[in-house]
């Protein structure tokens, strides 16, 4: 690494330098421009209900590199890196190598015994690595990383108003409506039902994200419920405006038409913000997001994990 760099802890008073340096380090535009709400999300939104980790690389006052890190909430043995940024003209200089391993030493005196290159739900910036960040994939590699799974995100088109996206819902709003269904947006005051149905229906972190969707000027939530029981939410905005999810409906209401309308009833939203692609984030039924939007896969994502050598195994040795 470069003689003159230091690495030490920031603090959340320096989330404004660190977003200014994500705005420079980030190769993709759509994740430069979103930098802001992204270190937001990462810290100190996150910091609220889990173990947060920050790490700058300075040389001399300048802040040149930074690495956020977390324990999982629901498992503290498990650490995650959830953001990795380096000032472009000193990358190939050590600097991402010396944060990284800083931060494994970090978590293992957390207790973590090992350490993922994946997102934390439910504050995530990324599912993993996007295959376009090729330097961080072999970084991953050249430290020891194993690759054990490959996520990927959908696009949907919002830019043109005969996307498949932004096509009207109001024909099967009255279908459903016939069948005593109501689709409406979600209110804050909704939060514990939608929250205890995605708990009870999915598990997960689903609940939380939909607390980081309501109640926002850049997020929401739809919903459908049939004489006050939810049936199915969607949300969009928890991670940043342009990525849309978490969204589920009940097993016993699927194939009635209610996903793809709470879906495009969220991406008009999005649309009417200013948002012109919409990310469908951690993709898992890639033909519903095809047929009800026309979303594509565009970002495929390379998970890592490795094991660390705590302080309590190397004590035991």
């Amino acid at each position: 690494m470069d003689a003159g760099i230091s690495i030490a802890e920031l603090t959340v008073e320096q989330t404004p330098e660190v977003a200014a340096l994500c705005r420079r380090a980030l190769d993709l535009p759509e994740d430069a421009a979103e930098a802001g709400p992204l270190v937001a999300t990462l810290w100190p939104r996150a910091a609220a209900d889990r173990t947060v980790r920050v790490l700058g690389a300075h040389r001399e006052e300048e802040l040149v590199g930074v690495l956020i890190s977390s324990l999982s909430a629901a498992d503290g043995r498990v650490g995650h890196v959830d953001l990795l940024a380096v000032e472009p003209r000193l990358r190939r200089r050590g600097v991402g190598r010396a944060l990284l391993g800083h931060a494994e030493r970090a978590l293992a005196d957390l207790g973590a015994g090992e350490v993922l290159l994946a997102g934390n739900p439910p504050h995530y910036a990324w599912p993993g690595i996007d295959v376009r960040y090729t330097p961080a994939v072999c970084l991953a590699l050249a430290l020891g990383y194993r690759q054990d799974r490959t996520a990927w995100n959908m696009t949907a088109d919002l830019s043109d108003d005969g996307s498949p996206a932004l096509r009207s819902t109001e024909v099967a709003e009255a279908r459903l409506a016939g069948q005593a269904v109501t689709v409406r947006r979600a209110e804050p005051a909704d939060l514990p039902a939608l929250a205890a149905f995605a708990q009870a229906t999915f598990g997960g972190t689903w609940d939380a994200e939909l607390a980081g969707s309501l109640g926002r000027p850049d997020a929401g939530c739809h919903l459908a419920e049939r004489h006050g029981e939810v049936l199915g939410f969607a949300a969009y905005g928890s991670s940043r405006p342009s990525w849309f999810g978490p969204m589920g409906t009940a097993p016993a209401a699927e194939g009635s038409g209610i996903g793809g309308v709470l879906l495009r009833r969220c991406l008009r939203d999005q649309r009417a913000a200013g948002v012109e692609a919409a990310q469908i984030g951690w993709v898992g039924p890639i033909p519903f997001y095809s047929g009800s939007a026309g979303a594509r896969i565009e970002r495929v994502f390379f998970l890592y994990r490795k094991p660390l050598r705590t302080t309590e195994t190397a004590d035991s040795q």
